[in-house]
């Protein structure tokens, strides 16, 4: 009998009736890797065999062998999460509130535990297709899915994602992340470090750290900056020019200022706009694109760009002053350009200003959270459900407070009234995103299936929360 008949056997007649000498979800996740690596073996390892010495077995002393002489996975560092949370994760998996594994994987992986061995080739799976979920399996995986990683080529991403590295010994992921932590601890040091091996990145790895400088941005970043302008790579020198539009005093920013002002002049009621009639190099060097997307217009893009880049206090009024003002040319084209400076600027007045002329999602993350919550609660109780409704509450921060929840279950309860079938939506995000302590208001607010629906969601939240920190 081969591994995998023995395996198959025992796991149809019960270890009970068949007794099983070692685990036999971990063989049987192993010889599963094998298979879809293209790989198999005699049968699994016995634990004499995994438990003897290195040197006994002849093999690298992170590894196992089996009788067969192929490497078995090395021992695990950290401790697996609880039988109850682990059996979540595979109803989750199996289909049942399916949108909840990022919100599981991000709660697990904050606990420093890993998962068990058996689910591991359906998550790795999971991360193929999906590279959302990625950046948590570095840890989650633990040594043994790094392992399984080696042996099958479609779950080598797992190999570039954090493990907790060091900035000389890390792969692209470790450094990352080390560089992040760093840049919150010490602002001036991380740049410091980035600057020290600059010339050597490659120009993937660049784009990325500089983005890592947003955390703790100040005009200490700015010659770094605005040196980086100068890269060849068009990802960075993007991601450096937003860095420096989030400061009013670069040097990029005053170039931006003045282009702004040959453009646009503000009088008493009336704004009026003459758009560039080229983009030039300079141009190009502090981020504009000079081709623009289909179904715009050059100058209209190249007007957008500058608008959106040059700092927001060249204007001289607060923006629900500007907004009452008339625009005779090119009104739509500015007011869209104010609505990405206040996204790029991070400006909460501006930001608040926009969302009342156009209420988008991006807007909302220049608010800190209660903010946001609030303005969603008011769109809610003023908009009916549509599209625009549900991506203004996808921007907003998970957790949702007592008000939002409220505003979005009495929505849910009108909405039941006269067009149920068009809730599915809206019930979906309120449950995955309402603070799940708050299922006992849920469940009392209202007997609406919808409603329901809601509190049974957010009880299961609840519950895998208590099942990672037992």
């Amino acid at each position: 009998m081969t591994g995998w008949e023995e395996l198959a056997s025992t796991a149809l007649v019960g270890t009970d009736r068949r007794p099983y000498q070692g685990d036999l979800l971990d063989d049987a996740a192993v010889e599963v890797a094998r298979r879809r690596a293209g790989r198999q073996t005699g049968a699994a390892a016995p634990q004499e065999a995994q438990d003897a010495s290195p040197e006994e077995r002849g093999a690298a002393p992170d590894a196992r062998v089996d009788p067969a002489g192929a490497q078995v996975a090395p021992g695990e560092e950290r401790v697996a999460v609880g039988r109850r949370a682990a059996e979540r994760l595979v109803r989750i998996m199996g289909g049942e509130h399916e949108r909840l594994l990022p919100e599981w994987l991000a709660a697990a992986a904050a606990t420093g535990r890993r998962v068990p061995p058996y689910v591991l080739p359906e998550l790795l799976d999971r991360g193929r297709r999906d590279r959302s979920i990625r950046v948590h399996l570095g840890v989650l995986a633990g040594q043994r899915g790094r392992w399984l990683a080696g042996l099958n080529p479609a779950w080598d991403y797992l190999l570039e994602e954090p493990t907790g590295e060091t900035w000389e010994l890390g792969g692209a992921a470790d450094r990352r992340a080390h560089l992040r932590t760093l840049r919150t601890a010490d602002p001036e040091r991380a740049r410091q470090l980035l600057e020290s091996t600059w010339e050597r990145e490659t120009p993937d790895d660049r784009a990325e750290f500089v983005e890592v400088l947003a955390d703790g941005l100040s005009m200490d970043d700015e010659p770094f900056l605005e040196s980086a302008l100068d890269d060849r790579r068009r990802e960075v020198r993007q991601a450096a020019a937003n860095l420096l539009t989030r400061l009013p005093g670069s040097r990029m920013s005053q170039r931006m200022a003045e282009r702004a002002r040959a453009c646009v002049t503000v009088s008493r009621k009336v704004i009026a706009v003459e758009a560039p009639r080229a983009c030039d190099k300079d141009m190009e060097r502090d981020g504009i694109r000079p081709k623009p997307p289909r179904g715009i217009g050059e100058r209209a893009w190249w007007l957008q760009q500058i608008l959106a880049r040059a700092p927001l206090s060249i204007w001289g009024h607060p923006p629900a002053t500007l907004l009452t003002m008339r625009i005779p040319d090119w009104d739509a084209e500015v007011k869209a350009a104010w609505v990405r400076a206040a996204v790029l600027q991070k400006d909460p007045e501006w930001a608040r200003a926009m969302f009342g002329w156009d209420p988008i999602a991006d807007l909302l993350e220049s608010l800190p959270p209660g903010e946001q919550q609030e303005l969603a609660a008011d769109f809610v109780k003023k908009h009916d459900l549509d599209s625009q409704l549900i991506m203004v509450l996808g921007g907003v921060s998970s957790h949702w407070r007592e008000g939002l929840a409220t505003a979005v279950l009495r929505k849910i309860v009108k909405v039941a009234t006269t067009q149920p079938w068009n809730l599915g939506e809206l019930v979906k995000l309120a449950g995955e995103r309402i603070d799940p302590a708050l299922f006992p208001l849920a469940l009392s607010y209202s007997p609406v299936e919808s409603v329901q629906q809601v509190a049974a969601l957010l009880r299961f939240r609840a519950d895998m929360y208590k099942e990672l920190h037992p």
